[in-house]
Formats: C-alpha cells, sequence, structure tokens
C-alpha cells in the first residue's frame, strides 16, 4: 500500500538569474490544505509548469518523491524539507526500485500509471542552493517518478493509493539507470545493455523517452569492437 502524505501544487515563479536572465519555475510548490482536488490529464488543481519543451505533459503529469529520501539526503548535508525536490506527491512505501513502468494506482476517483523516472536540471540546484545535488540524484537513484492520468477524478490529499494492476516491465530504477549512464565508461557494458533492451520493451515507457535510450544503446553498440570469430 502506497501512502500519500502530503500534496504540493504551485505556479512558475522567478527562480533566480542566469546570465542575467529570470529563470521561472514552479519547483517551488506549496503544500495543498484543502482535503481533495481536482487532477486533470496534465495537472493537479493549482499545478502548472514553466517550460512546458521539458516539463509537464501527458506522461509528466504528475510527480512522486518518497519522503523515505529526505532523511538521507539531509544525513548527507542537505538541507531540505518535504516537498523541495518539486515533487506533487510526497508518498510512504514504495521506493524507485518498487515501484515499476507501467505500474496503475487507484487515487481517489483517478487511476494514475507509473510513466517515466524523473531526471534533474540546473533548475533543482538553484532551488536547493547546491550545484552538486544533480549529481547526487543522478548517482543515488533518488530520483522518484512521474505518473500519467488514464482516469481523472477528484482526488484526495492524504490517505491510500491502492495498486490496482502490477506492471511486469523494469523498475524506475533501473530505467533511470539505462537512461542516465555513461555506456562508454563501463568496463563491460554487455548487462547493461541487456538491462536497456528490457526498458525498452516496456509498452508504458513513452516514446520521447524510449528514444533518448534507444539513441545511447545503439552508439555504445557503434562502439563495440567486431568479433571477428
Amino acid at each position: 500500500m502506497l501512502s500519500l502524505k502530503d500534496v504540493y501544487v504551485g505556479e512558475p515563479t522567478v527562480l533566480g538569474h542566469q546570465r542575467d536572465q529570470p529563470v521561472l519555475s514552479a519547483i517551488r510548490k506549496t503544500r495543498v490544505d484543502a482535503g481533495e482536488l481536482a487532477l486533470s490529464e496534465l495537472n493537479l488543481a493549482g499545478d502548472r509548469q514553466a517550460d512546458l519543451s521539458v516539463h509537464g505533459g501527458p506522461d509528466k503529469a504528475v510527480y512522486v518523491y518518497p519522503v523515505e529520501h529526505y532523511p538521507v539526503w539531509t544525513a548527507e548535508g542537505y538541507s531540505v524539507a518535504h516537498g523541495d525536490f518539486g515533487e506533487n506527491l510526497s508518498v510512504h512505501g514504495a521506493l524507485e526500485n518498487d515501484a515499476r513502468i507501467g505500474d496503475v494506482w487507484a487515487w481517489g476517483d483517478a487511476l494514475v500509471q507509473v510513466a517515466q523516472p524523473r531526471h534533474p536540471c540546473f533548475k533543482l540546484a538553484m532551488h536547493t542552493g547546491r550545484k552538486d545535488v544533480v549529481p547526487a540524484m543522478i548517482g543515488t537513484n533518488r530520483c522518484g517518478w512521474y505518473l500519467r492520468v488514464l482516469r481523472p477524478g477528484t482526488v484526495p490529499t492524504a490517505g491510500p493509493l491502492e495498486l490496482v494492476e502490477r506492471a511486469e516491465g523494469p523498475t524506475v530504477a533501473e530505467t533511470f539507470l539505462v537512461a542516465s549512464a555513461n555506456y562508454a565508461r563501463l568496463p563491460e557494458p554487455g548487462p547493461m545493455l541487456e538491462l536497456a533492451e528490457r526498458v525498452l520493451s516496456a509498452d508504458a515507457l513513452p516514446a520521447g523517452y524510449r528514444k533518448g535510450i534507444q539513441s545511447k544503446v545503439d552508439r555504445a553498440r557503434e562502439s563495440l569492437p567486431v568479433d571477428l570469430g
């Protein structure tokens, strides 16, 4: 059982400046005090993304982050609290090694599906004030995951989410690993390439995300030495 601790929403604001230009982001979110709110195919009510070319859309409608990660971040010296990673849902009971691409959960009247991992960008570093938070997230697989909305509805802001369909696909951690790996630096790329093929076979994986992994796999295979027998 996945337990929902808090729900966060936010509108784009100026996060800071880069090259003297304002950087808009909705990573700063506010905890929802109401007992329920509406969930559409694109957003929770009151939530929006600043740059729709890389954020948001049907495959990244809701961002989930496990509360179990926060004590670890704090122990490592990061000054962060629940909601600081820009999540919409703060949950307890499942980590990246537990959630599978394609898992379907009932959340109030809605049905949601695990679609892909979250990949951090420079805005997370600006928000936390730590440039090393991005490589730290990549190196530890503490990435969280995005949900697509299969059935919009009214959703509670606390309580359980019920698993209604367990996928056979790869875990979020496995998917994040093959998408983030530097194949050229692997002493033996074979196992990673095998895992990548399994990830690519997941029907629920978004086409754009699949394309990025496939491109890395193709380049890695092209660089392998030719076996002349």
